[in-house]
């Protein structure tokens, strides 16, 4: 099959033949939407039928700069011809540049660098664990979570995943753990108790349905951490990198936390994470401690300092703010006429809004309308947009929502009145 490329061998040759080898062949993990994509530019991807999709999920808040954005690919094809991987036994050229471009963007001071998110979660929990220990606090181990929680899918970041749904299949999982049910702050006082080394929190919870905690939820814990030898970790993979204007979400509400976990957007679509620690937590691991085969590697960090690079001087942090504005201001307009829209909330460009049963009808006619959304929490559709998002793209996606919504009220109008 001729591509834009030339002949490639490894081709697609039909959408049948792609869903015939993936059914046969990968584990049935993944409940995937009917779209074969060929290729991406700028905030749109591209079925093989030549269909274009306004992409309002961004490869789940991890396309920061959208599709094909020139100066990551020409990064892309310059360092993968020079070298793609040479293992963390050997010092390569980005890695100490990529780690103090992020401790001085977050104000902390050392990092580690893995390949996903879940794998910073996992890298934190040993950190939290660790630094109790090397501080003579050996009864310390538990680590606490909050509800409505969401931190990976491997055994200790499931551990953490104060979600039924996901825990369930798994069992035993992680020792030590428990979960905040109370997030006022004379109920995280009592789950402080004194064999607490850690609390884990999400700024904004992004698969528990796009919630910002509590107010005061953060700057309680901080106390309670301070003044009760644990550590606050922040898991900012969904959050962070800019997704609600600022670097950090953390920036925003005045703490700083001991440990915070990155991934998704810092890459732009490869695949890299990091954890940030702060002077407390800087001799925590020791060589031997830990370690990761791919993370840091040479092509991966390149990428990044490029997307941090693009972010600061295309003045993306500031563009996300006046985007996200304006795209919740639209949806909290479009809430007028359409009752099936309920709480409208989030930050920048991590936008969540409440359509109850009707959040996965909704996701099902966007994409039939040419937009990629999805549904967080079975109630709420979620919206991760990439950062070169533009005014003329929202009222797209607003006015396709618009129809949406309508096709959605009347049917249930329908239903109702032929029930009566």
């Amino acid at each position: 099959m001729q591509t834009e490329t030339g002949t490639d061998r490894y081709a697609c040759r039909s959408p049948e033949e792609v869903r015939r080898l993936e059914a046969e062949y990968l584990f049935d993990t993944y409940r995937r939407y009917d779209l074969l994509v060929s290729h991406g530019s700028g905030a749109y991807v591209y079925g093989f039928d030549g269909r274009r999709y306004l992409d309002f999920l961004a490869g789940i808040a991890v396309n920061s700069l959208g599709y094909a954005h020139p100066r990551i690919t020409r990064v892309i094809a310059e360092q993968s011809a020079r070298l793609i991987h040479s293992s963390n036994l050997l010092y390569h050229p980005f890695q100490g540049q990529l780690a103090r471009r992020l401790v001085e963007l977050s104000g902390l001071s050392k990092a580690f660098f893995t390949n996903s998110g879940t794998e910073a979660i996992e890298g934190a929990l040993k950190i939290a664990r660790a630094w109790a220990r090397r501080n003579g606090f050996t009864e310390k181990t538990t680590i606490l979570s909050l509800k409505n929680s969401f931190h990976g899918r491997t055994l200790g970041a499931l551990s953490i995943t104060a979600q039924e749904k996901y825990q369930a299949p798994f069992r035993p999982l992680l020792p030590g753990v428990r979960f905040v049910d109370d997030l006022t702050p004379e109920g995280l006082e009592r789950a402080f108790t004194p064999d607490v080394c850690a609390i884990v929190a999400e700024p904004i919870q992004g698969e528990g349905g796009v919630v910002p905690l509590p107010p005061d939820c953060l700057p309680t814990a901080r106390e309670l951490c301070d003044r009760r030898d644990a550590l606050l970790v922040l898991d900012e993979i969904q959050c962070g990198m800019g997704r609600t204007g600022t670097w950090f979400a953390f920036q925003q509400l005045g703490v700083k936390p001991d440990v915070v976990t990155i991934a998704k957007a810092i890459a732009s679509g490869y695949p890299l994470g990091a954890i940030l620690g702060s002077a407390r937590v800087a001799d925590a691991l020791q060589p031997g401690d830990h370690g990761t085969t791919f993370g840091g590697g040479p092509l991966a960090c390149r990428i990044a300092l490029e997307v941090l690079d693009v972010i600061e001087e295309e003045g993306l942090l500031e563009h996300v703010t006046r985007m996200g504005t304006y795209l919740i201001s639209g949806l909290r307009k479009l809430a007028v006429s359409h009752p099936t829209i309920g709480d409208v909330r989030g930050k920048g460009l991590m936008v969540g809004a409440v359509l109850g049963t009707a959040a996965r009808p909704a996701v099902e006619a966007l994409l039939k309308g040419g937009v990629l959304a999805n549904a967080a929490h079975e109630t709420v559709l979620r919206l991760l947009p990439p950062f070169v998002i533009s005014l003329r793209d929202i009222d797209e996606f607003l006015e396709t929502l618009d129809h949406v919504l309508a096709d959605i009220e009347r049917s249930a109008s329908g239903t109702v009145a032929g029930r009566a």
